[in-house]
């Protein structure tokens, strides 16, 4: 395994656990202000990232291994755990977005939360180009895995951006409730695809 690359790898997983630590806990804390769902699944989605990146952390941070195979063992709980807090937050997320359009519980605008929706924009498809590019040439699965999450965060993004954007500006109280499902239907998703992963590892 090449050195700088390997290094490389191990500074990229340490500046995602640690943004995604303090976006997630803007997020929550803007959510809980301004009653957003979708700011809160976006903040429970961020450290569910951050869980990523610490994988990666660690995985990078040890240059050897007893074996092969112990790494391969870990590594498959590390991965089943991940899809796991997928579904537990994907259901969270939906069971709070159907109930505040079901009571037609609206929001307040949240400019704090388009803010973060930007400023995540602009450093999650770097973030991702980085670790793909970097995962690619050390034949990493796991770390390309890794950049996919990133890529979904930056969706997300979208997501948040949209809902919190026609709440803010057009006072559309169902907007917030509805991003908050689509941010649930992609954590839902990556649970999917992320436990598929766990089956395709050869332990």
């Amino acid at each position: 395994m090449s050195a700088p690359l390997h290094r490389k790898a191990l500074l990229l997983s340490y500046f995602t656990v640690g943004y995604n630590l303090i976006e997630g806990l803007v997020s929550v804390l803007a959510g809980v202000l301004a009653r957003s769902t979708a700011l809160l699944g976006f903040g429970f989605d961020s450290f569910v990232e951050s869980l990523s990146g610490g994988i990666m952390v660690w995985r990078f941070g040890k240059r050897e291994w007893a074996s092969e195979a112990e790494e391969m063992k870990v590594e498959k709980k590390a991965i089943r755990l991940v899809a796991v807090t997928f579904f537990i937050l994907g259901a969270y997320v939906i069971f709070e977005s159907g109930r505040k359009l079901y009571l037609k519980e609206a929001a307040e605008p949240s400019l704090f939360g388009i803010i973060i929706a930007i400023i995540s924009l602009i450093v999650m498809p770097v973030l991702f180009w980085m670790k793909y590019k970097t995962g690619k040439s050390l034949e990493s699965r796991s770390l390309v895995a890794d950049s996919k999450q990133t890529l979904a965060c930056m969706l997300l993004s979208v997501a948040l951006l949209i809902g919190l954007g026609l709440n803010y500006f057009f006072h559309l109280w169902w907007a917030d409730p509805l991003a908050g499902i689509l941010i649930a239907g992609y954590l839902l998703r990556e649970g999917y695809e992320t436990w598929q992963e766990e089956k395709l590892c050869s332990c």
